[in-house]
C-alpha cells in the first residue's frame, strides 16, 4: 500500500502531537488529515511552517503541565476515609479499587474534578484497615500521592446476620429431610 508523509498541526491519538511529520498511507492522508486540517502535505512551504506549529505544541505541553502540577498539589492536601465491611473475624467482604479510589477523590475536590481511575496505581486492591500512600500518575511528568485511612465496618452486624443465617439454614436442612422420599432397599 502506498504511504504518504503528512505534517501533523493537532495532537491525534496514537499517531503524534503538533509538527510531528508521520508516515501515514495514502488514502488516510488525501480523505481524512488533509480536508479536515489535521495535517498538511510535506512541501518547502509547509516545512517553514513547522516552527509555528512546534511554537503551538510547547505552549499547549506547558499547559498542560501546569495544570497537572496544580492537581497534584490539590490531590497531596487530600486524606481518604473509607470504611470497608469486615467479618467477626476481621476478614474483609471486598476490597477498596482504584474505581473506589476515583470516586472517593472526585467527591473530596468537589466533584468537578474527575480522575481516571486507570492513573491510580494500585499494586493490589485494598483488603486491610490502615493507612495506605496511593500513588496517582496526573501526567506522564508529575505524579501525586493521596493518603487512604481504612477502617474496619460492620463486625457487629456481622455477628448478628451470621446467627440468622445459621438458624435459616438448619430450617431448610430440616424442610428437606421431611421431604426426602425413603430409601427403597
Amino acid at each position: 500500500m502506498p504511504t504518504t508523509e503528512v505534517i501533523l498541526t493537532e495532537q491525534i491519538h496514537n499517531l503524534g502531537v503538533e509538527a510531528d511529520i508521520v508516515k501515514v498511507k495514502a488514502g488516510f492522508a488525501r480523505n481524512f488529515l488533509l480536508p479536515t486540517g489535521k495535517a498538511l502535505a510535506v512541501t518547502p512551504a509547509t516545512l517553514r511552517r513547522i516552527n509555528i506549529l512546534k511554537a503551538k505544541r510547547a505552549e499547549r505541553e506547558a499547559k498542560e503541565l501546569n495544570d497537572a502540577q496544580e492537581l497534584a498539589r490539590k490531590i497531596n492536601k487530600v486524606t481518604l476515609d473509607i470504611e470497608l465491611e469486615t467479618g467477626e473475624t476481621g476478614k474483609a467482604f471486598g476490597s477498596i479499587t482504584a474505581a473506589d479510589i476515583a470516586e472517593k477523590l472526585k467527591a473530596a475536590l468537589g466533584g468537578h474534578i474527575e480522575i481516571d481511575r486507570h492513573k491510580i496505581h494500585l499494586d493490589r486492591p485494598i483488603k486491610d484497615s490502615g493507612k495506605h500512600e496511593v500513588s496517582i500518575k496526573v501526567h506522564h511528568d508529575v505524579t501525586a500521592t493521596v493518603e487512604v485511612n481504612v477502617s474496619a465496618k460492620g463486625a457487629a452486624q456481622a455477628e448478628g446476620e451470621g446467627k440468622e443465617d445459621e438458624k435459616a439454614g438448619s430450617f431448610k436442612a430440616k424442610a428437606k429431610a421431611k421431604h426426602k422420599a425413603p430409601a427403597k432397599e
